[in-house]
């Protein structure tokens, strides 16, 4: 394969892993090859990065992508393992101390020597778990401290530190495993296909109702400066629609100009503060990734609203915001909340039932001074919707936004009424961070 077709090739990847890269930086990138030592492989790393790369969390994705295309060795290059000493004593010492390329050239040997599987006549596969279960390199743990500390009290500083740099180790040899391994899977079965399953998306770019805890932990730094965002978008909003109450006196002193006829009404100008936020959140199974996600959302709205309420149902809507203590850890606020709280009736979603009983329950909760946000796939088993007691409720807020977490083309399939919805309340697609930052956006 030519450098252009590699080239072409890793960008084409990039674009299909979900990183936004256009015509222009392609060729921005293709012409800093011009100016670099091609055969300086981190060179070459840094020159696509610089290039291509716009956001951090861009990163891991575009190296994997990156040994994938530009390889550092070719299947015909083998490292031969060391066949005279043992391999877990010479992993111990490269945990203790060892360079980027000392660990790779070393995770390549006991590729070849362990990650190898026969799969047929002829065929062949590569395992990291095999390498690993052969290695243990957790398990070198204790003798690597015993000869790092040489007598040394134990529980220390110097322990910790000894064990935060072995660690940092182990994540580095098998990472450098976990790479080798999808080269020589790239090199048997096509570059293309095994990166197309190997490269997660980018962090914004994660469906809601597939998110993991892992993820959720990812997220929780993305959330923040966007509940920011979106207290601030809220409350410019209000202070634009808004005008202040009639100023009588300056009304009355301006009209002296027209011989008493108050040709021009003056305002008082509105008194500023923070908008106050309701939650309605459908926390049923189908959407309970999303429900996960809304948890953190709420999280960090409260540090930006003057009040925030948050509510969950299924069939039954139940006050949820005392379970949003700070600093809680978001699953296991799910668990309390599942076990804790009166939001299951029959078990099957019912938005009308839920919409009805809200009013009923705690429609004092929306006001001239509250954003009404309700989060939810608009899937009601069949159910009848309560249109008018949501218009009632949408009349009675500030404003009023739906964040739907399923494709827009899924909506009115099956027992969707997703549109029925829109007509009383706006709805917006929002399956990822990158949708919600664009649904902010729109609150200009």
């Amino acid at each position: 394969m030519s450098l252009v077709d590699r080239h072409v090739g890793f960008v084409n990847a990039l674009r299909e892993a979900g990183m936004p890269v256009s015509l222009a930086e392609g060729l921005d990138a293709a012409r800093a090859l011009r100016v670099i030592d091609l055969s300086q492989r981190e060179a070459l790393r840094a020159a696509y990065a610089t290039t291509l790369i716009k956001k951090p969390g861009y990163r891991a994705g575009f190296d994997v992508l990156f040994d994938l295309w530009f390889p550092p060795v070719i299947s015909e290059l083998h490292v031969p393992a060391d066949q005279d000493g043992d391999p877990r004593e010479r992993l111990a010492e490269l945990l203790i101390d060892s360079g980027d390329a000392e660990m790779a050239e070393f995770a390549r040997a006991m590729v070849e020597r362990f990650g190898r599987q026969a799969a047929g006549p002829g065929r062949q596969n590569w395992f990291s778990y095999s390498v690993l279960r052969a290695l243990s390199p957790e398990t070198l743990m204790a003798r690597i401290l015993q000869e790092v500390l040489a007598g040394q009290e134990r529980g220390g500083l110097a322990e910790k530190t000894a064990r935060h740099r072995v660690n940092a180790n182990i994540a580095r040899f098998q990472d450098a495993v976990a790479a080798d391994v999808r080269r020589r899977i790239a090199e048997d079965s096509g570059v293309e296909r095994i990166a197309r399953s190997t490269v997660k998306p980018p962090l914004d770019q994660i469906d809601f109702l597939r998110v993991t805890k892992a993820d959720l932990a990812r997220l929780r730094r993305e959330v923040y400066p966007l509940a920011r965002r979106l207290a601030a978008r809220l409350t410019i909003k209000q202070r634009r629609g808004r005008r202040g109450r009639l100023d009588f006196r300056r009304t009355v002193r301006a009209s002296l100009q027209s011989g008493g006829v108050p040709l021009t009404t003056v305002f008082k100008p509105p008194r500023p503060h923070r908008p106050e936020l309701v939650v309605l959140c459908d926390t049923s199974d189908s959407v309970s990734s999303f429900a996960h996600f809304t948890l953190l959302l709420t999280y960090a709205l409260r540090e930006q609203f003057t009040k925030v309420r948050a509510f969950g149902f299924v069939d039954r809507v139940d006050e949820i915001t005392r379970f949003f203590v700070p600093g809680a850890d978001v699953v296991e606020a799910m668990t309390t909340l599942a076990n804790e709280s009166d939001m299951i009736r029959f078990g099957r979603t019912n938005y009308g039932h839920a919409f009805e009983g809200f009013a009923e329950r705690y429609g004092d909760a929306v006001g001239p001074k509250t954003s009404l946000l309700i989060l939810g796939d608009a899937r009601s088993n069949y159910q009848p919707p309560a249109l008018d007691t949501l218009k009632a409720l949408t009349a009675r807020a500030r404003h009023a936004y739906w964040l739907n977490p399923e494709p827009t083309a899924q909506w009115d399939t099956g027992d969707s009424i997703a549109s029925s919805y829109a007509t009383v309340i706006p709805m917006h697609e929002c399956r990822n961070v990158q949708q919600l930052t664009a649904f902010i956006e729109t609150l200009a």
